[in-house]
């Protein structure tokens, strides 16, 4: 293709009449433009408008070669060139939305004069091309408040339902502005310098993400191999709807453990134990949770990922409990250690005040978006190339069709709540770090948490997890007291003395700490056996930490044990660490992380090239 055929390809994206036109260059598309919407080129007006539209045509030519240009030298830039490059571009949009808010002026004056009576304003509303143009320029992204779009012509909306006219959005169960900007900064903030490489599609809740995720990948008969702990929905997802013969009939296996050695015996024996549905033709999949619920406990996601996509298999991450901040686990550099798809609730740490319910799938683009009748030839994550279809992406598989979307104000609140994430988290690793440390300290008290020193994951979460920081996450309980002297009713009592300081709610993920007995609520769903074997006991307390200062927290659970606890059990109290001593591991923890925080930061001679 001549340097002039790409020239009026790129041209013709602008034609009411992209698909079918007969223009030989742009003069013939303007021409042809004016004629489709019955304005005479030789008149006045024509003329006028038709100057207009050939302005626009180069226009686009030259916005698509500044895109070339862009991507084909922004990493070999100076930083000073990238800084006056991007406040270039970004004037020419307000130069645009100029042009096009003086448009508005005719545009205004042609449509009143095509109302006969003011009830027919009435009944339209306000037309919703006018005075939505300084919306382009919120300082947040704009809530679209809104079911349905207006379309350009036949031809665009044609495009649009094939998904090759980003700019038309049809219907907001499928898109909307302020989803796709969350679904943008998401991966931004996941992916880092990656996020070229990758979509996201933003769903309802966090358990519409996962059952989104299953249902695009897993078949009838598939095999599921899951690590063991597992949010009790998603527990119940897999094991009573996935695994249920007359549903889909999929074998859900379930690994112990943390560690590579751990998930390779368990794929061993699955492989034994699912042999004739594998010689069949069925799948095998990866489903993990890292940091995992209730405990908190971090699995080696990268060597898991190797060991799986070496062995050809697909691997899905939810990572809801550490968030991007402390487990971005798309910025590894070996696309071997990375998971095919990653699941974050957006209701816990990301949106952070548990005012609202959304969840996130993320994933390589090919295997989330392709046009409608193509297909992309894309490396997988061994290097090899591998084809994909249209049909074979999540968006046309199972988003388009669905309907478990994001609307417009949940994703307004999620995004103005990451805006805090990175502190939140940070002064929450802190306090678990206390509260864990301080609470081990007690004898008759079982702390589970990677940030106790000879805990069996404090090793791997310190090697994988960012500056070694635990997440916010923990279990304690009192087994080795209670079939003695405590008792299952004054245990029931010290929980329920908890509130105010903690709160008796069932999430995680809130700026205020909350505490509940995952056997009661969040895994209810597992059977006596499921619990056991998950490390759950009917005394298991799982603290979600808040951004409180711990000291208080830990008075309250001190005032708690003495009202129900300490007289049924004297001394109990005074396994306790001493104030002082509290005093000084909060100080010399806050001191610690945040010392570790700074020097982890780009230097000032970094961020200045």
């Amino acid at each position: 293709m001549t340097t002039d055929d790409q020239d009026l390809a790129l041209a013709r994206e602008l034609s009411p009449r992209r698909n079918t036109t007969e223009a030989t260059d742009v003069a013939g598309l303007v021409t042809e433009q004016l004629r489709h919407f019955a304005i005479e080129p030789s008149s006045e007006y024509g003329r006028r408008l038709g100057a207009l539209a050939a302005q626009l045509y180069g226009a686009n030519m030259a916005a698509h070669e500044l895109w070339r240009l862009t991507v084909s030298e922004l990493a070999g830039l100076d930083p000073r060139d990238r800084v006056a490059r991007f406040n270039a571009k970004r004037f020419l949009c307000f130069q645009l939305a100029k042009i096009l808010d003086t448009l508005q002026n005719p545009l205004r004056k042609s449509y009143q004069s095509l109302l006969d009576a003011p009830a027919q304003s009435a009944v339209k509303g306000p037309y919703p091309l006018f005075d939505n143009i300084t919306a382009l320029f919120s300082a947040t992204p704009v809530i679209a408040r809104t079911a349905t779009y207006m379309y350009a012509c036949t031809e665009w909306v044609e495009d649009a339902f094939k998904g090759r006219e980003p700019l038309l959005e049809i219907y907001s169960r499928l898109l909307n502005p302020t989803s796709i900007s969350l679904a943008n900064h998401i991966v931004d903030l996941e992916a880092g310098p990656l996020s070229g490489e990758y979509l996201a599609w933003n769903f309802n809740s966090g358990m519409a993400a996962i059952d989104a995720t299953l249902a695009h990948l897993v078949g009838y008969q598939d095999v599921v191999l899951s690590s063991r702990n597992v949010y009790g929905g998603t527990y119940q997802l897999l094991h009573d709807w996935y695994g249920k013969q007359s549903n889909l009939d999929v074998a859900v296996r379930w690994f112990d453990g943390f560690t590579v050695e751990s998930f390779a015996a368990a794929l061993a024996e699955t492989r034994r134990e699912c042999a004739a549905r594998l010689a069949a033709g069925r799948h095998v999949y990866v489903y993990l949770e890292s940091p995992c619920n209730p405990h908190g406990y971090v699995l080696d996601v990268p060597g898991i990922c190797r060991l799986a996509h070496e062995a050809g298999l697909t691997v899905i991450c939810d990572a809801t409990v550490g968030t991007p901040i402390l487990q971005p686990v798309l910025q590894r550099a070996d696309p071997l250690e990375r998971p095919d798809f990653v699941i974050h609730s957006y209701t816990k740490d990301l949106a952070g005040s548990g005012t609202t319910t959304a969840g996130v799938c993320i994933g390589r683009n090919e295997r989330m978006f392709i046009p409608k009748g193509e297909s992309v030839t894309a490396p997988g994550p061994d290097g090899r190339p591998r084809t994909h279809r249209w049909d074979d992406s999540l968006f046309w598989n199972v988003y388009y069709v669905k309907g478990a979307f994001l609307d417009a104000d949940k994703a307004f609140e999620v995004i103005n709540g990451m805006r805090t994430v990175e502190l939140r988290v940070l002064n929450k690793c802190i306090n678990t770090l206390v509260l864990a440390r301080a609470l081990a300290q007690h004898p008759a008290i079982n702390v589970c948490c990677s940030a106790v020193a000879g805990n069996e994951n404090h090793a791997l979460a310190s090697e994988r997890m960012f500056l070694g920081l635990p997440a916010p996450l923990f279990t304690m309980d009192f087994e080795t007291a209670l079939g003695t002297s405590i008792g299952r009713h004054a245990f029931q009592r010290f929980f329920d003395s908890l509130e105010p300081a903690f709160g008796l709610q069932v999430t995680l993920g809130q700026v205020n700490t909350v505490v509940l007995c995952p056997a009661l609520t969040s895994h209810s769903e597992l059977s006596d056996t499921a619990l056991r074997q998950a490390g759950i006991s009917p005394t298991t307390i799982r603290v979600s930490v808040g951004e409180e200062d711990p000291r208080t927290l830990l008075a309250h659970l001190m005032r708690a044990a003495e009202l129900a606890i300490e007289p049924g059990c004297p001394g109990f109290l005074a396994h306790f660490p001493a104030p002082a001593e509290m005093d000084r591991l909060y100080e010399d923890t806050y001191v610690d992380v945040h010392r570790r925080y700074a020097a982890s930061r780009p230097r000032m001679a970094q961020l200045l090239g």
